[in-house]
């Protein structure tokens, strides 16, 4: 005989449960705790007294009816779970006990084992998630170790971390630390393996055969986006300055009860994996070196004052140019609310574009605070939170009633960022001078001391495409979950930025990006 684990009180209502017996005997055997009424007053009266973990209401009964029993169980308790069991099959009457928030619906005759399978789908339907979801964790662990360890190419990179996005989005929803835990550290031995493949290949894409090379920064407007416009296509690319692949997989759901995707893949972002240059180089179709030698008054240097991303029009449009691309262009920038009311306010102009592109700042404004700001940090005090604090906004943002308008005109939508970001938590000391760049997750400049096995080192920009001011420039990037700390002041430095969100450097969160396109419903 099987046993629940814990005792589970049932209400069952019925005006003929007499004839109900046998299923009260069958949930009895099975260790549940039944209790039966004939009618809804009698119901009510119990619950105002009593508390129950589920309700098996019929729908057809005298005096008061089972949707209007169902009414006033609403008002005594807002969340118990209730079952309408009724003879009925009109879709009224399930459309009424349906926009009350039942739990489920059964159509007399019912059998035994149907009650059953309402029981567990109502109150133990998570446990039962819970351990399919851990077993099926435990059977993909050792795969994903194995390809963990045997990764040589960027593409099974590309493999691996998709599958830790899903698992990890899959784990969270348990609540067990500790299966979690097993995950976290799985995921931090892929971010470290990760970065030996950049260290050992990052330089090659850019020399020699490029079969290797994954599409990365330069590549995506020409590869992906251009074609479309020239398909015929009106195309509006948003991009969500900062987004992860973990946040993205948040956000669909929203999006697909408009869009669906026909591509929904990823890029790889360059190094640094920070807005002025990866953002700069998607525009632009160039590396960062490139862009400084072909239009020297468009690149802002790290030494630089002044903003380092105010040309991005002037680059995607110098872009189409080259590629003899004759369209109307539209560039616009959302760095606040009001910006982003305007966007919507001005929709119909924007249609008369044959390329509109939107840049969010929202999340990586929110990166930043999340360093900056107590309250911030608290909010986000690590990825799951990150990624729900992300989706409230989205679901509440005016970039959601955007998308809205685009899938009424059937445009094609293209969801991109310029890079992630990854919580840090390992300090790594390095030493530079007055004129070193300030980013925690990569350093340039010319006297930077540092141990080489803890960073990735360029020491000729040249080979990577980037800016190189004179001979003894150099780069260094963080790896996986580190950050570079000053010995001065180390241990203020270490606790004000360890788990904070940081962009830069080498990880899968911040290379491996998003790059989606999607067409009306």
């Amino acid at each position: 005989m099987m046993q629940a684990a814990n005792k589970i009180r049932i209400l069952w209502t019925d005006d003929e449960i007499d004839l109900l017996t046998p299923h009260i005997i069958f949930l009895k055997e099975r260790g549940y705790d039944v209790t039966v009424t004939t009618n809804g007053v009698d119901t009510l009266e119990l619950l105002r007294t009593s508390y129950f973990d589920l309700i098996f209401l019929d729908e057809h009964m005298p005096g008061l009816s089972g949707i209007e029993t169902l009414n006033k169980i609403r008002q005594i308790n807002g969340i118990i779970p209730v079952v309408m069991v009724t003879k009925s099959e009109d879709e009224k009457v399930m459309d009424m006990a349906i926009g009350s928030k039942i739990a489920d619906y059964l159509i007399k005759p019912v059998k035994p084992n149907q009650v059953l399978l309402s029981i567990k789908k109502s109150l133990e339907s998570r446990e039962l998630i819970s351990r399919e979801t851990t077993s099926a964790y435990q059977v993909e662990f050792r795969e994903l170790g194995d390809g963990i360890n045997s990764a040589k190419t960027y593409r099974e990179w590309e493999d691996v971390y998709k599958k830790l996005v899903f698992w990890e989005l899959e784990l969270e929803r348990l609540k067990d630390p500790g299966m979690y835990e097993v995950f976290r550290m799985q995921k931090t031995e892929a971010g470290q393996g990760f970065s030996r493949f950049i260290r050992s290949n990052y330089l090659s894409w850019f020399s020699g055969d490029h079969s290797g090379s994954p599409l990365i920064s330069p590549d995506v407007f020409r590869e992906h986006i251009i074609p479309l416009v020239s398909g015929g296509n009106k195309v509006f690319v948003i991009v969500i300055d900062n987004l992860r692949l973990d946040q993205w997989r948040m956000l669909y759901p929203v999006i697909s009860e408009y869009y669906m995707a026909t591509n929904d893949g990823l890029y790889c972002s360059i190094l640094p994996t920070a807005t002025q240059y990866a953002r700069n180089s998607l525009f632009a179709g160039l590396m960062p070196g490139e862009i400084g030698r072909l239009y020297p008054g468009l690149w802002v240097g790290d030494e630089d004052e002044g903003g380092k991303n105010l040309h991005e029009e002037e680059l995607l449009k110098l872009q189409l140019k080259r590629l003899g691309m004759d369209m109307r262009v539209h560039y616009e920038k959302v760095v606040h609310a009001r910006s982003g009311k305007k966007l919507t306010e001005n929709f119909a102009n924007l249609l008369n574009y044959d390329l509109v592109v939107i840049v969010y700042n929202f999340i990586d404004l929110l990166s930043h605070a999340n360093t900056d700001l107590e309250m911030i940090r608290e909010l986000a005090e690590n990825d799951s939170a990150y990624r729900s604090l992300i989706l409230s906004w989205f679901r509440h943002s005016r970039l959601l009633d955007f998308i809205k308008l685009l899938a009424e005109k059937d445009i094609t939508l293209v969801f991109t960022t310029d890079h992630g970001s990854v919580r840090v938590s390992n300090p790594v000391k390095v030493v530079g001078d007055r004129k070193t760049s300030v980013n925690l997750r990569y350093k340039t400049g010319r006297n930077l001391n540092y141990n080489k096995k803890e960073v990735f080192e360029v020491r000729d920009p040249q080979l990577a495409y980037l800016p190189k001011p004179d001979v003894s420039y150099g780069y260094i990037f963080a790896l996986s979950e580190d950050f570079f700390a000053y010995p001065n002041n180390y241990n203020y430095y270490v606790n004000y930025y360890r788990n904070t969100f940081q962009h830069g450097g080498v990880s899968m969160e911040e290379m491996m990006v998003p790059l989606a396109v999607m067409k009306p419903k």
